[in-house]
């Protein structure tokens, strides 16, 4: 492979603000990917596949480029290179990598990936965690499996088309797909490829979403007809997913204490076809006040620290912090305890996270059953989704049953 000037810039760039300037990785992505409309397909994957695994890498390779945060731009440069020797890469005669030190670099790498918080690239506390509430092996697999690129997952909108007929449109495209066992409407996207300027997406034909994710409205066991509350919507994937299955018949009532996300789910679900959808804007507690002991199913699809979803997400391990995780903890269970209220006698509930924390999952439910707002409810069946063993996201979800 050939290093081009203007692609390795942008990506410099764009590690300058995720590291220094705290920018999200797949927003600083989007953004760089606009720079140049002159771009081909093959430029746009290699900024944003390098700028993502230098994210996911950067402790080993800060480590083996021997600097420090917060870099400066020079620091960039060296951990740059050290991508770019691991990667087999000749480096080019720019003065950024004079003196780079080849040798020593993989005889570095060698020795660190030894020792797991190097080589799976991430922060003593959370190495620590893992380790405690997962213990040392398990944690060890499911850590190596968060770390790999995540697969690309079609979800079929079954109120336009089925997984047959849009497998064989995007042939048409040169977008090449296949079918996943156990999962209904999924397609497997091939190779990468930006599908949101695909007409087949335009029409509405299909989301982009996780195999793990398309479980979640699936475990809600809804049917056509029922009155249903997707209380953390957010923009919508798993609601959308909910129409489908209710086949656009009864009420979903899509809430969420985030204005703006609605609206990008209004958006999204006038593209799909979707008309049972009403958002609702949770500025109070009298907007669930008002839905009490009302609806057939209520699906929580919590707050968390996001570890299950990692491989998509590889900056979230650098910006989480203890104490968030101890916040989010209790707001998880906050909104168990409100939100539950919503459903009624015989009605059911889904509490889902993509973390793979016991701790934001197992106990978060097995402490609600014993309080008061979850004395009429008991647990149905819980499914704990660990990367290593499904090869997609992490996630958990607990169906609960109100007597």
């Amino acid at each position: 492979m050939r290093l081009h000037r203007n692609l390795v810039f942008a990506v410099i760039d764009g590690l300058m603000m995720i590291f220094n300037e705290g920018a999200y990785a797949d927003k600083v992505v989007e953004k760089l990917l606009k720079r140049d409309k002159r771009w081909g397909a093959r430029d746009r994957a290699f900024i944003a596949e390098t700028t993502y695994e230098i994210v996911r890498w950067k402790r080993l390779y800060a480590e083996i480029a021997e600097v420090k945060e917060p870099f400066d731009r020079d620091n960039i440069w060296r951990i740059f290179a050290v991508w770019a020797t691991l990667k087999g890469i000749k480096l080019p005669d720019w003065k950024y990598f004079d003196g780079t030190p080849t040798r020593r670099i993989k005889g570095r790498f060698d020795e660190l990936s030894r020792i797991r918080k190097y080589k799976e690239s991430i922060p003593d506390w959370l190495d620590e965690l893992g380790t405690e509430e997962l213990g040392n092996d398990l944690w060890s697999k499911e850590l190596h499996a968060l770390n790999q690129q995540a697969s690309v997952i079609l979800r079929t909108n079954t109120l336009k088309t089925n997984k047959r007929d849009l497998q064989k449109k995007l042939a048409e495209d040169e977008i090449e797909t296949s079918f996943l066992k156990e999962y209904p409407d999924a397609l497997l996207l091939k190779e990468r490829s930006n599908v949101f300027t695909n007409q087949a997406f335009k029409d509405g034909l299909f989301e982009v979403q996780d195999a793990s994710s398309q479980k979640v409205a699936k475990f809600l066991d809804a049917a056509p007809g029922m009155r249903i509350a997707d209380t953390c919507a957010g923009a919508g994937g798993k609601t959308l997913h909910l129409a489908s299955i209710m086949e656009n018949k009864g009420q979903i009532i899509a809430m969420d204490i985030y204005e703006n996300k609605l609206k990008e789910l209004k958006r999204r679900a006038k593209r799909n076809g979707a008309h049972n959808i009403e958002t609702r804007w949770i500025e109070n507690n009298k907007v669930i006040k008002k839905l009490y002991n009302s609806l057939d199913r209520v699906l929580i699809d919590a707050p968390c620290s996001g570890l299950g979803v990692l491989r998509r997400n590889p900056d979230a391990k650098w910006k989480l912090q203890p104490e968030f995780l101890s916040n989010i903890k209790e707001t998880q269970q906050q909104i168990l305890q409100d939100y539950s209220k919503m459903v009624k006698s015989g009605g059911k509930m889904v509490y889902a996270t993509c973390s793979i924390l016991p701790s934001e999952n197992q106990e978060q439910v097995a402490k609600f059953l014993t309080s008061e707002s979850g004395k009429d409810f008991s647990l149905v069946k819980d499914e704990k989704v660990l990367s290593h063993q499904s090869g997609f996201d992490g996630f958990y979800m607990a169906l609960l049953e109100k007597k």
